[in-house]
Parts: C-alpha cells; structure tokens; sequence
C-alpha cells in the first residue's frame, strides 16, 4: 500500500506539502503541485476515501456531455466515451455522461452541484447555445469540437476541413474531374453541427482549386436514404466518378446501391470516406478514409481538462489533429471516356 510519505520521498517534498497539493487547501507552487501529482501517478498513490472527503477534495468526476440528438451515429459517441472513460480513470476520476439535450440548463444544473469538477462537451455547433455559459462557468471545460467563435475556449477536434481536402485531393490525383459529397442527415446540417460543416467547407475548397465539378448531399443515415442519394447522384450527375462520404451509417449501404445501380468499386466509381479505420477496413470493398480518431480526440480531450483542472497555464487553447488517409480497394484512377 502506497502511503503520502512515500509520495514525499519520491517528490522530494514533505508530507504536509503532498497533502496540500492534493487537498488545495493551501497554495502550492504549480511545478511543485505538477511533481506531486506525477508522484501520485506513478506510484499508483490513493487517498483514503475518508480522508478526502475530510480534506474537501474534489468530487474526481467529469461530465462528458453528449447530448444524443436525431442524426447522431451512436456506435461512434460510444467510442469517444469510452476514450474518455478510459484516461479519466487513468487519473482516478469517473465519467458522468449526460446524454440529454438540456441545453444551458443542464449544463448549469450540474456545474452548479458538487457532482463534478469539469465538463467535456461533444456535438458543437458553429453557433452553439452553449458557449456564453461555459465561458462563465466556475469549472474548466474542453469541447470536442470548433465553433465559429472559439476565443475564451478549449477546444480540440479532427480539422474536418483538411479531412474533407484531402479526400478530395486524392480523387484529383487519379484523374477525377465530377465529384459529389454524401454527408451528414440533414438534420445535422439544419443544427449547424461544426465537423459536418467544415468537411463541407473543405470539400467545396478543393473542388473548386482542382477544376472539378462538385455536389453536396445530405443523406439520412438508413439504406434507404443510400439508395435515394445513389439515384438522385446518377441522374443528377450521369459523368460521377469520384464521392467522398461522411456518414458511416450510410457507407455500406451507399456501396450496395451503387453497385446495385450498375456502377463498379472502384472500376466505375472511386469512394473516399471519413470514418473510423474499422469500418472503411471491414467492408466487402474497403474503403480508402481518413480515419477518426475517436480514442486520440478523447484522450487528447481528457488530459487537456486535467491539466485546466490542475492549474496548468500553458494548456493551448486550440488542438486540432492533422488528418490521416489510408489507401484502400475503393479508389483507382478515372477511366478514359
């Protein structure tokens, strides 16, 4: 059993010095509290439950806020909390996910309690509801996500711009000219959900940079609505080679209907997606993606909230993640007409 001298011995400080660093009920230099809590860490230290309640510790908890709204692909929410789960223990801190779509009160109603100590916040929009009263709020918070207006935030996220380009930059590379986007349900556009609108923003960019005729369609997240944005692409645009698709629930039942259609992977039609590496990997035709990288966006999201929670003043305020593309089955160079 580790005990707090032994913390003191390895830090190099005393044992009332530990005990402050842990409890704040005194200040403490912040190298000094950060070489405390790397002690702590690495010697697996944990304060008697008893004791830190006497000490008025924190409650080591973090809220991770996902509100699970219509067009949400739940399978992904799930790998992004799991990430978080898994760091925030690392830290000896449990996650409280709320899932309800409570907007300001919610966030109020929770921060407000000794329930937790910061929030992580998912699902941003560009001009999210939210912002004004984490901006104001006691408790640090990380968003998983950019809005249009980040100052006085925390933020970290895939940059979905770049996603959407590189896509893009690939098909032009095999000689693509008509490139369409399959995106996001609807809904998700309707919310101005922030990584739904810059893959939006990239993908136009770079169409537009390599000369190529270019289209944008929401598609709701059922084979059903695959099979309608399949049809509208053939008729719409008879000479498509090249779609990037940024909707995983509809990525194997976009390639179905297209080949259903008559169109061949990657013969007829090259796909392109942003998705988890598992998924574009597992298909019957795997998919060339960039990957999203859930389980780096949430421990990425988890250490920044506990440096903020620690005091650190160097947590940068701006992270975003260069995007990465695999070269799968689903991709070839356009065919001579």
């Amino acid at each position: 059993m580790v005990k707090i001298t032994d913390v003191a011995r390895h830090a190099g400080v005393s044992p009332s010095t530990v005990s402050y660093a842990l409890s704040g009920k005194r200040p403490i230099s912040d190298e000094t509290r950060r070489r405390v809590q790397a002690s702590v860490r690495e010697l697996g230290y944990r304060p008697h439950a008893g004791a830190r309640a006497l000490a008025g510790s924190r409650a080591n908890v973090l809220a991770l806020v996902i509100p699970l709204r219509t067009g949400i692909h739940v399978p992904v929410v799930m790998q992004f909390a799991v990430s978080v789960v898994t760091t925030a223990r690392r830290y000896d801190h449990d996650v409280l996910l709320l899932t309800q779509e409570e907007g300001e009160d919610g966030l109020r109603r929770v921060a407000d309690s000794a329930l937790v100590d910061a929030l992580i916040v998912m699902d941003v929009q560009l001009h999210d509801p939210r912002l004004p009263l984490l901006r104001a709020l006691e408790r640090p918070s990380v968003l998983i996500g950019f809005p249009a207006a980040a100052e006085g935030l925390t933020c970290v996220d895939l940059d979905f711009r770049a996603a959407g380009e590189l896509c893009v930059e690939r098909l032009a590379g095999l000689g693509h000219r008509v490139v369409a986007l399959v995106g996001s349900p609807p809904e998700v556009y309707v919310r101005e959900t922030a990584f739904a609108q810059r893959v939006v923003q990239g993908f136009t960019a770079a169409a537009h940079r390599n000369g190529m005729a270019s289209s944008v369609h929401p598609c709701e997240a059922t084979p059903a609505g695959a099979r309608r944005v399949a049809e509208q692409l053939l008729r719409g645009q008879p000479a498509l080679t090249g779609v990037v698709v940024h909707n995983e629930a509809a990525l194997e039942p976009l390639v179905d209907a297209f080949e259903q259609l008559g169109l061949r992977v990657p013969t007829d039609l090259s796909i392109t997606a942003i998705c988890p590496d598992e998924l574009a990997a597992g298909l019957r035709v795997p998919v060339t993606s960039v990957a999203l990288p859930t389980a780096e966006l949430g421990e990425r999201a988890t250490e920044l909230l506990m440096r903020k929670l620690d005091g650190d003043p160097e947590v940068p305020a701006a992270t975003l993640l260069a995007p990465r593309l695999t070269e799968r089955a689903s991709t070839a160079a356009r065919q001579a007409p």
